[in-house]
């Protein structure tokens, strides 16, 4: 994008909502949170890669076993993370981004700053849930 943010930059309500710097700093925070779960991805398997599941007293293959699933679980997760880190950063290059997807109302900052791969609105991912355990229930 080209834009260089100071270092103390914080997206403030004082702005214009998802102006150029509020994209630049939502940009950088999306891709340096991809690196580092990227980074951690490639430790692991490289962790995994020397684990020895080969231990003699099966109690301990059983609790390595059963770490190596937990630790696969959570990067699954990871990966599904990445890819919604993706969404957001292709809705940063088309213009979306920070706009609810239901709605195209603006999505707070505060809900961004906590959670930058929001594509809704508070309102309406609350809304999303209440249907969500409606239809759960049935």
């Amino acid at each position: 994008m080209g834009i260089t943010l100071s270092p103390d930059y914080i997206p403030s309500e004082d702005e214009e909502f998802m102006n150029p710097q509020q994209l630049e700093y939502f940009r950088q925070m999306l891709l340096n949170w991809r690196a580092e779960l990227v980074h951690e991805a490639g430790e692991t398997l490289s962790d995994l890669n020397e684990g020895n599941l080969q231990q003699p007293d099966m109690a301990d293959r059983a609790s390595l076993e059963t770490d190596h699933q937990l630790v696969l679980r959570t990067r699954d997760r990871e990966r599904k993370l990445i890819s919604k880190i993706d969404s957001a950063l292709n809705r940063i290059e088309d213009g979306s981004y920070g706009y609810c997807q239901e709605t195209d109302e603006p999505i707070s900052l505060k809900r961004l700053m906590a959670r930058p791969i929001a594509d809704l609105s508070l309102e309406a991912q609350e809304r999303h849930e209440r249907l969500e355990r409606t239809h759960r229930d049935d």
